[in-house]
């Protein structure tokens, strides 16, 4: 079998042309960036299809940086100890692993600091990387490109808390408006004297300014930033929320003043274990609370949610063509898994075509589901065959795919696992089904057994496919076969197909021409 894809197929139909191969996308196929922020140093290395990207290397160093800055002017002492040491590891591991460069940013602490720029010579001195130290206006820009990266065409407003700064910038039509930068990160305002009143005072007349100057915000609120993570998990912890994904996790304005509650009134070594919550975010999440408490009630978002996405998604996104830009990074995700991992890349593209009839009125959100779980319905085949069902929910649930709803997770989880196996009954997974309707897990299990039928009868790109015909009111579903592929329908096919008519509520009919 062939394992690559064929780039120069005339007719890609709906799929369009893969793009994930183009000159332009290999040169940002593995990127490294580091981001000093006032209370973490990270670097993040990307790979993979760069719209959609994995992260191949991930690491945090807790330095505070812009602890005690607002009395001294300074970088904490303690702090830049441990970034220069976290800069010098970061630059040793880009060597070995033999990246072109870092691209190295830094946000409120160093901007501010009277010795950040003999800070940044250090740097450069003893690791050879350049930090760029960017003004919030920028920070806010690249945050919101991070935001883009992960949902194309995302409007509303971007809120990136720091520890030092917090930034807003709207977002619609694929591009950054207004946006503004503040101090009300929880390092700033843990400095504040007069106790929480003071506090809540001062955050309330900050929030008023930014809300004078980027006018109504009434769409979506995405929440960028360590501190807003945080507290998507004591949220998850108070709701019992079965995913544990943080990318496309919503809340209402209603949930967060209930978390709030439960927060305040909970032990926080207790809450801070059972969400996984760091114990420095934990010692923030006091400040970051009355922070989020008067944005939701000043600007009063339709909703809420978290992106895992933000200024380090950002530069890879600033260094993206507008054609990769314009991608959908589900599919390009999703085509660059297949054409990994597939043992037939490229089948997925007559696959889909071979079950949409039975969808002919879905509309183009689900569609686009459809499309990606044809792509990623073989890359699970090397798993344990009494294993491959929940290897697929298991991976699409969790991986890192931009542009999925939760909901959007299980469905194509769904419709993996019915790819590998009738029934879903009595697994670990149970509790995730119900974040999909029962209309979305009907349509996913019809798709699973149209998947599992369809990728039985045919194994080369080039064969010609039959044809299903679904006629909904005479509950008849119809397959027509060219007579080449009469012996490829046996008895196995003929109780896949059976299953697939069962799911339909119809009758089967199954024509051979020749």
């Amino acid at each position: 079998m062939d394992q690559t894809v064929d780039t120069d197929i005339p007719d890609w139909g709906p799929f369009g042309k893969p793009l994930f191969d183009n000159p332009e996308a290999r040169a940002l196929s593995r990127v490294g960036v580091v981001d000093v922020g006032s209370n973490s140093v990270r670097m993040v290395i990307f790979d993979g299809a760069a719209r959609s990207p994995a992260y191949f290397y991930n690491e945090k160093v807790m330095c505070e940086l812009g602890a005690g800055l607002s009395e001294t002017g300074r970088l904490n002492p303690r702090g830049r100890e441990r970034a220069l040491a976290a800069l010098r590891r970061f630059a040793q591991l880009a060597q070995d692993l033999g990246l072109p460069g870092l691209h190295v940013v830094a946000t409120a602490a160093v901007r501010e600091a009277t010795d950040g720029p003999a800070f940044c010579k250090e740097v450069f001195a003893e690791t050879g990387l350049t930090v760029s130290v960017i003004d919030g206006g920028e920070e806010a820009r690249l945050s919101a490109q991070g935001v883009l990266l992960g949902w194309p065409g995302a409007y509303g407003l971007i809120c990136d808390i720091g520890g030092s700064s917090m930034e807003l910038a709207e977002i619609g039509g694929g591009d950054v408006g207004r946006r503004v930068t503040s101090a009300l990160g929880p390092l700033k305002l843990r400095d504040i004297k007069g106790g929480r009143r003071a506090r809540k005072a001062h955050i309330k007349a900050t929030m008023e300014e930014l809300r004078d100057q980027m006018g109504p915000q009434r769409d979506r609120l995405f929440l960028v930033g360590g501190s807003w993570r945080a507290f998507a998990r004591l949220d998850m912890l108070r709701r019992g929320y079965p995913l544990n994904v943080l990318h496309e996790y919503r809340m209402t304005t209603k949930q967060v003043h209930e978390t709030i509650k439960f927060i305040e009134k909970g032990d926080p070594d207790k809450l801070r274990s059972l969400a996984g919550v760091s114990g420095s975010r934990m010692a923030l999440m006091p400040f970051a609370m009355d922070v989020l408490a008067r944005l939701v009630r000043t600007f009063k978002p339709k909703d809420i949610a978290i992106s895992s996405y933000g200024i380090r998604e950002g530069l890879l996104y600033e260094q993206m063509p507008q054609i990769l830009r314009d991608r959908d990074p589900l599919i390009e995700a999703s085509r660059f898994y297949e054409a990994k991992d597939a043992r037939l890349p490229g089948f997925s593209k007559h696959l889909f075509d071979f079950v949409m009839p039975l969808f002919k009125s879905a509309p183009d959100a689900r569609v686009r589901l459809i499309k990606a779980a044809c792509l990623l319905h073989d890359v699970s085949w090397r798993a344990h065959p009494d294993y491959r069902a929940e290897t697929c929910f298991d991976y699409v649930t969790r991986a890192n795919l931009g542009g999925l709803k939760h909901s959007e997770r299980v469905f194509i989880g769904l419709a993996l696992q019915h790819r590998y196996r009738n029934k879903r009954e009595d697994n670990r997974f149970a509790p995730l089904y119900d974040l999909l309707d029962e209309s979305g897990q009907k349509q996913a299990e019809i798709l699973g057994k149209a998947m599992r039928f369809g990728a039985m009868l045919w194994m080369q790109n080039d064969a010609t496919m039959g044809k299903l015909r679904f006629y909904p009111k005479k509950r008849q579903l119809e397959l027509f076969l060219p007579e080449t592929a009469a012996s490829l329908f046996s008895e196995v096919a003929q109780a896949r197909l059976n299953s697939l008519a069962s799911a339909l509520r119809s009758e089967t009919r199954v024509v051979i021409k020749g």
